[in-house]
């Protein structure tokens, strides 16, 4: 059956960005279509990414804090793993909030047509599913189709037990010992998870330094507190794998060394994402694309054909639902006839491991390489009374501010609910608060977030909670 519909909007793509852009835009009046080529709302995020992986590391959390509670006097047994009920928890949780998405699109009036969209012309698409094709004429669009796994060419994804992120949250098995490729936020959220549940966990990266994104001091404070949880092992890579019905037995070059082979029960593939957009027509359009393969868009997200727009991971790294969702809300107000742009200051990152990293502006090292006459100021959770109370001692807070203005331009902290914390420091880098901002703000006591408020003091050369040397000057 083919059909022909009209809208003022569509929106292509119902993760984070395109559910966002959708209901925007029909809170602004538009009259809307959301296309998904699944059949739940959601995209990655919701139904294979970021809600399932953290629950399960809420899990990963838990386990590890009962475990840890043995050395204060409270003792529990060994943790019995039910995977199919931890399996049902978790799809419940993705249930739960898909229905939200599907209830507040049909109360905004967005129609939603599932199938797979391809450009016909720069003013229509060709939607198909099983039953039917559809020829929708739009005046405008939003791309929010997200992205995908990177693949290794030389591995065979036919085999069950070489894993993708999708395939590790699906949780398939526990396996005894498990390989992941990637040391980056995906591969050590998953090694958390895995090592929680049981697993024998390796993680390996070509790169030598590790997270070379994030300030060195964090990195080492992480390293140091996952020694006894799981292995990471870099500047390796895969140089052979076997496959054996018992077993994957995998040559690992560790240093430009032969290491011999190991057994594994499992192989997760973690190096990265790709933008979803290969599928969509673009060439046929003229649709820009940039040299790293993304779309590109302007401030406004307006690609080069003024009225189709890109929101979300089709658009670039940093590849962050609430990047996403925050370019979703600019690109429906642009359409509707707001003068608004897409121009953070910052964007602030999240890794929910145990302990959190979490980080927002420039680091020590773009400091650097900006030539920024910059000072780092930390206070140490070792000091802090709620860390110590909280068995989370493991843990720093850092503030790098500009000398010249003594305005905050970064901050990194590392820490049980790291990623709670950041966002003090991301709103005073957005409304550009000095040091002493942050030094004379009253924060509560006893929390982890007074820890902010101690980092700025040491810089000002008055915390009391450390020896300070700056106190006589």
């Amino acid at each position: 059956m083919h059909q022909e519909i009209y809208a003022k909007v569509v929106v292509v793509g119902s993760g984070p960005a395109g559910y966002s852009a959708a209901f925007r835009c029909a809170d602004l009046g538009l009259d809307t279509i959301l296309i998904e080529r699944y059949n739940k709302l959601g995209g990655v995020c919701l139904n294979v990414g970021c809600i399932p992986s953290k629950s399960l590391l809420h899990i990963a959390k838990v386990i590890k804090e009962a475990r840890e509670l043995h050395k204060m006097g409270v003792s529990f047994n060994s943790p019995v793993i039910d995977i199919e009920r931890i399996k049902n928890w978790k799809n419940s949780i993705i249930d739960k909030l898909t229905i939200g998405l599907s209830s507040m699109s049909s109360k905004r009036n967005i129609k939603i047509i599932q199938g797979n969209a391809v450009f016909d012309t720069e003013k229509s698409l060709l939607v198909t599913n099983k039953n039917n094709v559809f020829s929708i004429f739009f005046e405008n669009i939003i791309i929010a189709t997200g992205s995908q796994p990177i693949k290794i060419p030389s591995i065979n994804y036919n085999d069950q037990r070489i894993w993708d992120s999708t395939d590790a949250l699906m949780l398939k098995n526990i396996p005894n010992r498990l390989l992941i490729i990637g040391a980056g936020i995906i591969g050590l959220e998953m090694a958390t998870i895995y090592s929680a549940l049981g697993s024998k966990v390796d993680v390996i990266d070509r790169f030598k330094h590790f997270l070379p994104t994030v300030d060195k001091d964090i990195s080492e404070i992480y390293l140091k507190s996952i020694n006894k949880r799981f292995n990471v092992i870099l500047n390796a890579h895969i140089d052979d794998i076997k496959t054996k019905e018992e077993a994957l037995i995998v040559k690992i070059i560790e240093n430009n060394i032969n290491k011999e082979y190991i057994s594994y029960d499992a192989i997760l593939v973690a190096i990265g994402r790709t933008p979803n957009i290969h599928e969509l027509g673009l060439k046929k359009i003229g649709l820009q694309i940039n040299n790293f393969g993304f779309i590109e868009v302007n401030e406004q997200l307006r690609t080069n054909i003024p009225h189709i727009y890109a929101v979300g991971d089709v658009t670039g790294v940093p590849m962050l639902a609430h990047k996403g969702t925050y370019q979703a809300h600019i690109a429906a107000e642009v359409i509707a006839g707001k003068n608004h742009y897409f121009e953070p200051k910052v964007i602030p990152f999240i890794a929910y491991t145990e302990p959190e990293i979490a980080c927002v502006g420039l680091s020590e090292e773009e400091a650097k390489k900006n030539n920024i006459n910059y000072k780092v100021s930390i206070f140490p959770w070792s000091a802090s009374g709620r860390a110590t109370a909280s068995n989370a001692t493991i843990g720093m807070t850092k503030l790098i501010f500009n000398k010249n203005n003594n305005q905050i331009i970064g901050g990194s902290i590392i820490g049980t609910n790291a990623g709670e914390l950041i966002g003090e420091v991301t709103l005073a880098i957005e409304m550009g608060c000095d040091i002493e901002d942050i030094a004379l703000t009253i924060h509560a006591h006893p929390t982890l977030h007074e820890s902010i408020g101690l980092s700025a003091q040491v810089c000002k050369g008055t915390v009391t909670d450390l020896l300070n040397f700056k106190s006589k000057k």
